[in-house]
């Protein structure tokens, strides 16, 4: 059995940061097991910037102005506490990562480079052109190797394993050659990324961000928080959804409707593009709704007149990615473009350090809840997040690994692992994984996507007890070992199907409009009975149960949010 002091799960921004601080100390044993290879995280998707108030283009700013920011711009759901750690340390980690030789783009004087995003009142996203996200995970990785980092590529992991009070390891699945095993660790920290898959024909997100790390602990019994806030980013390629940073609304890019009105002036005066996404989004829907989009439900992003020299400075990621598959040159004409599901604010419940009720079990980055970004999350905020508390759960998990012993294992750990994975192989249906993904995808998006209301949603409970009764009758046709993707991608769909489930209870439940949750029939955000985080455990019926928490309020009071 494979033994280790800390085990990370995941090998985004959130895994590797954790993994290098865990690895500072030598003497301990430290593996990541990741279902991809590290480079192809989906960390190495972020384009536009990574917050700091490092003040190097507006010398006015401070972290003060970028914790209010955060929590206006999370409608005040994020709890302060943990917004307020994240900000203060914010320009700590980006001078950690400069340090470490991660290539950031420079002003003229030498100093970190900074563009506008939306939602933030100063400029202080730190760019590399717009690929800032692919520059920080070759960084972190380049360290890890320097560090001796253990990585188990294409291992997926199936299973958190504890006793009710202590962390035990996980059980995986090798996907090269089939076999599951047991690993043992003193602390396993979840940082596998967000759950945006479950819409899937609508998303900014890789095929791999499947939620597997919530949906495991899930399972395992630890509480999921904030479920139902899924953000959609406003500007996603037409066809694909493949993400248009931010950072090209950032750098001066228009929001055209098909008459070719700048329509943000009548939902965000004073930001204009750069108000909030949650804002954006909806507005561009609106404009779609009442007729002033283009034939396929599209808006415009113009960069025309930025000219070739900029865009090809500092979107030259945007203008191939538009060429490759929209057939759209952002230098000649607007890019086409629709909102795109893209970040799950919702996770497994933590503390300011990561750490679950469960001790040794840790969550960070989009897999984790700490709350920051309660109902909306920031751009720009997201990298900050995953190395804030990616080494926030690195540093507690190593302090809590040098101070315990392994845990006895359970008695016969695969178990649960090898019940899975029979069902699936001995199914009784000519279900296919395709047809459940595809109308799990439109039903999410038609009935719980940027606008809801209650006959929807009520329509999709019912839509996803369907779904999931066709998947427990699927039947995995091959029956390999090695390289096993049908079976792969079947695990995948069962945590979507979980996760999904929990998306359209919260959203139920969850009688107000706030930040990416906007209610049709309760157009209002109601503090009275809704400034709450919604908490989700499995019952017995492997249904959600929920409940509710207070969030932490400790300087700004909730009022009127507008831009």
């Amino acid at each position: 059995m494979l033994t280790y002091d800390v085990l990370i799960v995941g090998s985004g921004g959130a895994g590797l940061y954790a993994a290098l601080k865990s690895r500072m100390e030598e003497d301990l044993q430290v593996a990541v097991l990741t279902k991809v290879y590290p480079t192809r995280s989906h960390t190495g998707a972020a384009q536009g910037g990574v917050n700091a108030a490092l003040a190097n283009k507006d010398a006015t700013d401070t972290w003060q102005d970028h914790w209010f920011d955060t929590v206006k711009g999370s409608d005040y759901l994020a709890d302060q506490d943990a917004a307020e750690l994240m900000c203060r340390e914010a320009p700590e980690v980006i001078r950690e990562m400069e340090h470490w030789g991660c290539p950031f783009d420079r002003t003229e004087e030498g100093k970190i480079a900074q563009r506008p995003f939306g939602g933030a009142s100063k400029i202080r996203a730190c760019y590399a052109a717009d690929k800032i996200g692919h520059v920080m995970l070759h960084t972190l990785y380049e360290q890890g190797i320097r560090r001796g980092v253990n990585y188990f590529n294409e291992w997926m992991t199936l299973s958190l394993l504890h006793d009710g009070q202590r962390c035990l390891g996980v059980n995986a699945l090798d996907i090269r050659s089939g076999k599951l095993q047991t690993i043992q660790a003193k602390a396993v920290i979840l940082a596998t990324g967000g759950y945006g898959r479950v819409y899937w024909n609508r998303t900014s997100n890789a095929y791999g961000n499947t939620g597997d790390g919530v949906a495991l602990a899930y399972r395992a019994g630890l509480p999921l928080k904030d479920i139902e806030f899924v953000q959609f980013h406003p500007t996603g390629l037409r066809r694909t959804g493949i993400l248009m940073s931010e950072g090209a609304r950032g750098e001066g890019g228009y929001l055209l409707n098909a008459l070719g009105e700048r329509f943000m002036s009548r939902y965000a005066p004073e930001k204009m593009e750069l108000g909030p996404r949650d804002m954006v989004s909806r507005a561009i829907e609106t404009e779609v709704r009442e007729g002033r989009g283009g034939p396929d439900g599209e808006v415009f992003l113009d960069l025309v007149h930025l000219g070739k020299e900029r865009i090809l400075e500092r979107l030259p990621q945007i203008r191939e990615l538009c060429c490759g598959f929209e057939g759209v040159d952002p230098l000649e004409e607007p890019i086409p473009i629709k909102p795109t599901a893209h970040y799950s604010m919702g996770g497994i419940s933590t503390d300011i350090n990561g750490l679950t009720p469960i001790e040794g079990v840790y969550a960070a980055g989009e897999s984790g809840c700490v709350s920051v970004h309660g109902a909306n999350r920031l751009g720009g905020n997201s990298l900050l997040d995953i190395l804030v508390f990616g080494r926030r759960a690195g540093n507690h998990a190593t302090e809590y690994a040098r101070q315990t012993d392994i845990q006895p294992m359970l008695q016969n750990p695969l178990a649960p692992a090898e019940t899975c994975i029979k069902a699936l192989m001995d199914g009784e249906s000519s279900e296919t994984i395709a047809d459940i993904r595809r109308d799990l995808g439109n039903l999410m998006a038609k009935k719980a996507g940027i606008y809801r209301n209650a006959a929807d949603l009520t329509e999709g409970q019912a839509g996803l007890a369907e779904l999931k009764a066709r998947y427990k009758r699927l039947k995995i046709k091959d029956k390999s070992q090695a390289f096993n993707t049908e079976l792969t991608t079947a695990l995948e769909l069962g945590n979507l199907l979980d996760l999904a489930e929990i998306v359209v209870e919260g959203a139920l439940v969850r009688q107000e409009s706030r930040g990416s949750h906007y209610r049709e029939d309760f157009p209002q955000r109601n503090d009275k009975d809704w400034l709450v985080h919604t908490v989700a455990t499995r019952g017995r019926d492997e249904r959600p149960v929920l409940h509710f928490e207070p969030v932490k309020i400790t300087q700004f009071q909730p009022e009127a949010r507008t831009y």
